[in-house]
């Protein structure tokens, strides 16, 4: 779970970042989660598009992919989303800290 500071952070840098993900008309299929999944590992934060023909909202889209991906739902805004993973293996975004209660 992130933070809102987290959050923010994670914001910033998918602000630069290119749509890579399309989510179309049809429906949310094993080769999109596989794209998703395999995109999440090697960059982490991908940004993502729900066509207007699609069945699915943008936070529909969104959820659904996240939890099948075992990912954070960044953002979503207007049509795009943004989803975050850590590598696992090799971490490339150093989160800030968040504050202990």
């Amino acid at each position: 779970m992130l933070t809102s500071k987290q959050r923010a952070y994670l914001r910033g840098l998918a602000n630069g970042l290119e749509t890579i993900l399309i989510i179309g008309k049809g429906e949310i299929t094993d080769n999109i989660i596989m794209q998703a999944d395999t995109a999440l590992t090697a960059r982490e934060l991908i940004k993502g598009r729900v066509l207007e023909n699609s069945a699915y909202s943008s936070r529909e889209g969104a959820d659904i992919l996240a939890e099948k991906c075992n990912a954070d739902v960044v953002q979503v805004i207007g049509s795009k989303f943004v989803l975050y993973r850590p590598n696992p293996d090799e971490p490339v975004i150093v989160l800030p800290k968040a504050k202990k209660k």
